[in-house]
């Protein structure tokens, strides 16, 4: 009863001791009698429990130190986190105020120097880089805005970095994946024009801390200006100036709010963009991204919904360019020879500072003159057969070619073609054709060419002429332009004008040089108006030409009143060939009526062109009192 007792008892709860004494005594080991293997029975079970309740129990110890240790171990994590928080922001700041905003670097500071027309028309430019600072005031208030909506539209409130695009472009370049985008204006700005353009992690941090330097010590004005100047819009132009030409033909000031997010779209992929206007897939993708800047700007309030409802996309001007050389390299020559002399500074020092040079040139009738007066070769050989028209007979009998007409010859001729218009009693340079390929022949036979004079000075001759002109008649082959000048001074009645190309020099708005006529007598009133009787035989008679010619060599026609002198040179050359140097040659049967339709066609460019005006309305401060400045063609 006793033992069954305590059988019962251990098997129905006890602590199981009854059990290890019975196993004992059986002579085997607790859990590995017969029959019961580990697992097997009820022995095998309460060791498996036993185990067990060791297990609990330690976890229980466990859990209740934990719980005990836990707010130590709290307050210790925390310490280490704030330490090395502490230790972060110190180095943070630390590099912060040992930082400095760098200079721009040097390629970012190059400019070209701009020549236009008198009219402002764009003639070209000058310099490593196509590029021109602008201040801010003269990029439109519309077009400023459409950058920041393509590119930052948090820019008026951000702090000058985007911690998420910092972060996104970390991970890409340590784990080797695509270049990231999305930085802030001023991040683009200091990459663009204060650091390299390298991808490191240590650049990007220099980056982010002077971004939040310049953010903090600049305005966003300033800030927003130095990014316009020098943000890359594809077609080789840096900066909003040279690209509102380059792709609009416009200064920036002139961009209408079309163009000025056309702009702003093409800021994303310049090299893909850069052929909008000629590359109907390239346009198109480019006409959906202008709309999404618009649509920004129409959302933010930079334009109304009227303008966003009125914007049509721009026309580019087409994509890559012609060629520019051509002969308007001539009259940028003779213009930054005089804009570098007029500053005191060479002509590299010009092409390098970022001047707008206006010129006194008319483009309009420059290229009409080219049209009219484009070099050739014209090949005779043996004698020219066939009757002359009438009215080719005409025009060499007005332009004093009769006899020319019957001239014989032979082998390959090269005409030359120069014409000078001026203003008398003024100096301004109107037209200067020297050549119609400057790549081909970079010398310009209009300001520097020497031709053989001739009769063409026999209407000074016996006259008393005074400085500059003192030994003109004495000069057997005057360049073009000085003998237009001679002409110029009858036409002023006796008035010499120093001939210039250079009206107006200007840097970022403002005004370093402004032409005046620098005149003096050189004739006396009554040999000038002398010169005007043998040229066309009346006192009041208008215009007055003249006619002159170096035997068959040369062929002289100058046209002139009180508002334009007009001087058109022909001369003739074989053309060298392998060591044969050029030599001279007789004019073609051509040459007069050549240059009569030259002469005529420049001058009606020019003058009285303009219905309903009278150019003696139009006063000329460099002219004596009475005469006038000629009326320029209508555009």
């Amino acid at each position: 009863m006793n033992g069954a007792d305590v059988d019962t008892g251990g098997r129905a709860g006890g602590t199981g001791i009854a059990v290890i004494a019975d196993d004992h005594d059986r002579g085997g080991s607790p859990g590995h009698g017969p029959g019961r293997g580990p697992g097997g029975g009820r022995h095998g079970a309460g060791g498996r429990g036993r185990l067990m309740a060791g297990l609990r129990r330690r976890l229980v110890k466990r859990r209740i130190r934990i719980r005990r240790t836990r707010g130590h171990r709290l307050r210790r994590a925390l310490v280490v986190l704030l330490a090395l928080l502490a230790n972060l922001v110190g180095a943070a700041v630390v590099a912060y105020h040992l930082t400095k905003i760098p200079e721009p670097h040097p390629e970012t500071a190059m400019q070209s120097t701009v020549f236009v027309d008198d009219h402002g028309d764009y003639l070209g430019r000058r310099g490593p880089v196509d590029r021109q600072e602008i201040p801010l005031s003269q990029v439109p208030r519309y077009v400023q805005e459409a950058v920041i909506a393509a590119e930052n539209r948090s820019f008026r409130s951000d702090t000058g970095i985007s911690p998420r695009a910092i972060a996104r472009a970390a991970w890409a370049t340590v784990s080797g994946g695509d270049r990231q985008g999305g930085s802030t204006i001023t991040q683009q700005y200091v990459k663009n024009a204060l650091l390299s353009p390298e991808q490191t992690l240590s650049r990007k941090a220099r980056e982010a801390l002077i971004s939040i330097k310049l953010d903090r010590t600049r305005s966003k004005d300033e800030i927003l200006q130095g990014y316009l100047n020098t943000v890359y819009f594809g077609r080789g132009a840096a900066g909003i100036q040279s690209a509102a030409r380059n792709y609009f033909g416009v200064d920036a000031k002139d961009l209408t709010v079309s163009q000025g997010a056309a702009l702003a779209s093409v800021i994303n992929i310049p090299s893909y963009y850069e052929k909008a206007g000629s590359d109907p897939k390239v346009t198109a993708k480019l006409v959906d991204r202008w709309e999404w800047v618009l649509d920004a700007m129409a959302h933010s309030g930079a334009i109304t919904s009227a303008q966003r409802a009125g914007a049509r996309f721009p026309a580019f001007r087409f994509y890559p360019p012609g060629d520019t050389d051509g002969q308007r390299q001539y009259l940028i020559d003779a213009a930054a020879s005089e804009a570098a002399d007029r500053l005191g500074i060479t002509e590299d020092q010009l092409a390098r500072g970022g001047y707008t040079v206006r010129t006194t040139f008319d483009l309009t009738a420059q290229d009409a003159t080219a049209e009219l007066a484009a070099d050739g070769t014209e090949k005779k050989t043996g004698e020219k057969t066939g009757e002359k028209t009438a009215e080719e007979k005409a025009a060499d009998a007005k332009a004093g070619g009769k006899k020319r007409a019957e001239v014989k010859t032979s082998g390959d001729v090269r005409v030359h073609t120069a014409v000078v218009a001026l203003v008398p009693g003024d100096g301004a340079v109107r037209v200067l054709y020297g050549g119609a390929d400057y790549a081909s022949q970079p010398f310009n036979d209009a300001r520097d060419g020497a031709v053989e004079a001739g009769t063409a000075l026999q209407p000074f001759s016996g006259m008393k002429l005074l400085a500059p002109l003192t030994d003109l008649t004495r000069t057997a082959a005057p360049t073009p332009l000085r003998l237009a000048s001679a002409y110029a001074t009858a036409a002023a009645h006796g008035v010499y004008a120093t001939p210039y190309t250079v009206a107006k020099i200007t840097r970022a708005g403002r005004t370093l040089y402004e032409a005046h006529p620098r005149t003096r007598t050189a004739m006396t009133r009554a040999d000038a108006g002398m010169v005007a009787k043998l040229l066309y035989g009346r006192l009041d008679a208008a215009p007055a030409t003249r006619t002159g010619a170096a035997g068959l060599r040369t062929l002289w026609q100058t046209t002139y009143d009180e508002h334009l002198t007009l001087t058109v040179a022909l001369f003739a050359e074989h053309p060298a060939k392998g060591k044969k140097a050029a030599l001279p040659a007789p004019l073609p049967y051509t040459a007069g009526s050549r240059s009569l339709s030259v002469s005529e066609g420049v001058w009606s460019k020019i003058v009285g062109t303009a219905e309903g005006h009278d150019p003696a309305a139009e006063p000329n401060p460099g002219l004596p009192t009475g005469q006038t400045k000629p009326i320029l063609a209508t555009r």
